[in-house]
């Protein structure tokens, strides 16, 4: 590897570094100040079939009930964030537009009567993408990694389903499917020329 592509390699994880640092410090700033007002942020989370609901889809991943619920997912979504990073930095942003748009919606859809926050939902579709990825490509680099990301991470999939109270099954059943279509339309045909580096 030449010295340029090594320093191309180093300010390419700074910015993944400076991406996923800044999410994660809005979402621990907003928790800070929704913890200071009493919780009332937690309105501009997704409410179901109304139209205020529908704010949520672009505010429900940055807001969380309390902090052990932040806590719970912020290494998650730190390391599966980064992972779907790791080919090419702007399917982070694609995939988590897609995620939060579908998720969102079949949320506010399909949900319970309550206000569903959290980036539970977001992690489930990074974890959908990387799962799915590799089923779509078919190459082997694509089939192994989806391989490793299940046995790392394959424990959450029962998360979909409807459990414990108060979990949002449905954020987190409608994000993994918004993975899902984000792994379908970012893959790579076999026969495409690659340009980024393959894992």
């Amino acid at each position: 590897m030449s010295k340029s592509e090594v320093r191309g390699l180093v300010n390419e994880v700074k910015a993944q570094v400076i991406i996923l640092g800044t999410i994660v410090a809005l979402m621990w700033g907003l928790e800070f100040l929704d913890a200071f007002l009493g919780g009332a942020l937690n309105q501009f989370g997704i409410l179901p079939r109304t139209i205020v609901g529908l704010r949520g889809i672009f505010f429900a991943p940055f807001l969380h009930g309390n902090f052990p619920h932040l806590i719970a997912n912020t290494a998650p979504f730190l390391v599966l964030g980064w992972l779907v990073m790791l080919r090419r930095t702007s399917d982070f942003f694609v995939v988590s537009a897609i995620v939060m748009l579908i998720g969102g919606l079949g949320t506010w859809l399909f949900g319970s009567m309550a206000f569903h926050i959290g980036a539970s939902g977001v992690i489930f579709g990074y974890l959908g993408f990387l799962l799915s990825r590799g089923y779509f490509e078919r190459r082997f680099g694509s089939i192994l990694f989806s391989i490793v990301v299940g046995l790392m991470y394959g424990g959450l999939i029962w998360g979909v389903l409807p459990g414990q109270p108060g979990i949002s099954w449905e954020g987190h059943l409608f994000g993994f499917i918004g993975g899902i279509v984000a792994a379908k339309l970012l893959a790579e045909p076999r026969t495409s020329r690659k340009s980024y580096r393959d894992y």
